[in-house]
């Protein structure tokens, strides 16, 4: 073990550190949000981590009724995107509306995704299309009223530059935004729309230039990032990992602000892998991934949707082990992962960010600020393959007052993990109510007494930092009033 030394001088002015990642979070698709756990689940997000709008794909594909045909006649129906809309808003959330995928009755071929069979061909009339949009979103304005409806995101389609998603060509795709974003325009001029919602945060400038050129609002710019983009297959992806170092969430993040012209950056799709039955995502290194990509992104972006919220997630064979490397922050049965924790831990965090001095190949340290209270926010964070171990870590503070109360809590293997004791229970696949209550309580984050010294204005502060881990030690200090 090594030992490790960063500073930050408390009496230097800090930086605001708006928690943007709290923006958006992702989902599976919009059926899903019919089911009462997802429900509950989501709330749950909102009320401990302070999500205000979710992403979802699917909400024009058939299994929700939007728009089907009967004979020679397109019959409409908006009720289960109601249902789904009045939930978000009665728990105080909002849409950021993804607006896919192809209904079968406007679609130019038989293509899909997913095992819900989303349709991703070009519509075979993009007038058709067009009044489509504009008549959902002419209902939403009569059911939600003008004002909330302009708080809303509109995002044109998902991931049109993969074949998977979209069998149409570029041209194809800035045809169906063109008429998409005019349709919605025609209605509301000051309704946010964007694009171009790839993937690998690709086509952002030539799609900027194409909106230009032609005079086609874009309001936004939403794209998504994966550090295993390019690497489709379980090999890999692995080899990937392998190869990747850290910061290609950041530099991505950079280019696209770049392109974007000015224009707000939403990324609706991150997580530390594509892959749906990753075992990474239900350990201590998503937590480490998500805080490192977190704070690397600050000042890049105006969201960062994490990819997704649960596990309850069907667009392959709907899962059933508790823990299975699913996208999301929360298991199945709503038990928190180590990423759910990590979340939780950045929303406590301050919105004022102060410097700090002092560099390693894995380990960061950044001090957050929130009245009387600092906190040390600390990762041990490398991609798979590359060298990692324990580090002594010792951070100092200068021109601090004599804390009254300092604690520490801990994401690693042996802290808020409760897929170590799913293990050690024997890997069950179908959870009594019991086994429930136990994981959430090993899933929990703890607070312990954290030792320090203060000499001549100074805290010091040391500590072991395993490998994968996220630690935040809090410091309450007396306030200018006490």
């Amino acid at each position: 073990m090594s030992k490790l030394d960063f500073f930050c001088n408390l009496a230097e002015i800090t930086t605001s550190f708006p928690h943007f990642w709290e923006h958006t979070v992702g989902s599976d698709h919009a059926p899903v949000a019919l089911r009462a756990d997802w429900q509950r689940q989501l709330q749950l997000c909102h009320s401990e981590l302070a999500f205000q709008y979710v992403r979802f794909h699917g909400l024009l594909s058939d299994d929700m009724g939007t728009v089907v045909q009967d004979k020679d006649k397109l019959i409409y129906s908006f009720f289960n995107t109601d249902q789904v809309f009045d939930f978000l808003l009665s728990i105080g959330m909002k849409p950021f509306v993804e607006l896919s995928f192809m209904p079968k009755a406007l679609a130019s071929g038989n293509k899909t995704v997913f095992s819900y069979k989303a349709n991703v061909t070009p519509p075979r009339d993009y007038r058709q299309w067009a009044n489509l949009i504009n008549r959902l979103v002419s209902h939403w304005v009569d059911r939600y009223g003008r004002a909330e409806v302009r708080e809303w995101f509109f995002e044109v389609w998902n991931e049109p530059n993969l074949r998977s998603f979209w069998t149409g060509t570029q041209r194809d795709y800035f045809k169906l935004y063109r008429y998409t974003a005019e349709a919605i325009k025609k209605i509301d001029a000051s309704f946010r729309v964007g694009g171009p919602a790839t993937a690998k945060s690709d086509w952002i400038e030539t799609f900027v230039d194409f909106c230009e050129r032609n005079k086609v609002p874009a309001d936004f710019i939403s794209t998504h990032q994966y550090p295993t983009d390019g690497f489709e297959s379980d090999d890999d992806i692995e080899i990937q990992l392998f190869k990747s170092q850290r910061g290609i969430m950041r530099e991505a993040a950079q280019d696209t602000r770049r392109y974007a012209r000015g224009r707000p950056v939403y990324y609706t799709e991150w997580n530390s892998s594509t892959n749906p039955k990753d075992p990474l995502h239900d350990d201590s290194y998503a937590a480490a991934f998500a805080v490192s990509t977190i704070m690397e992104a600050r000042g890049l972006v105006e969201g960062y949707s994490f990819w997704t919220f649960s596990d309850i997630f069907g667009e392959n064979q709907f899962p059933s082990m508790p823990f299975h490397g699913g996208f999301g922050l929360l298991n199945l049965h709503g038990i928190p992962k180590p990423t759910y924790r990590a979340f939780e831990l950045l929303h406590n965090i301050g919105s004022e960010q102060s410097l700090v001095d002092g560099l390693h190949e894995t380990v960061d340290c950044s001090v957050l600020r929130k009245d009387s209270i600092v906190t040390v926010l600390l990762t041990n964070y490398a991609t798979p393959g590359h060298s990692i171990e324990t580090e002594r870590v010792k951070v100092r503070l200068d021109n601090a007052h004599r804390p009254k109360n300092v604690y520490i809590q801990r994401i690693d293997a042996d802290h808020a993990n409760p897929k170590a004791l799913w293990l050690n229970m024997g890997q069950p696949e179908y959870l009594t109510a019991a086994d429930v209550e136990r994981l959430q309580e090993a899933s929990r984050l703890v607070k312990e007494r954290q030792p320090f010294s203060y000499k001549h204005g100074a805290v010091l502060l040391e500590m072991d930092l395993p490998s994968h881990a996220v630690a935040a030690i809090t410091m309450e200090f007396l306030s200018d009033q006490e």
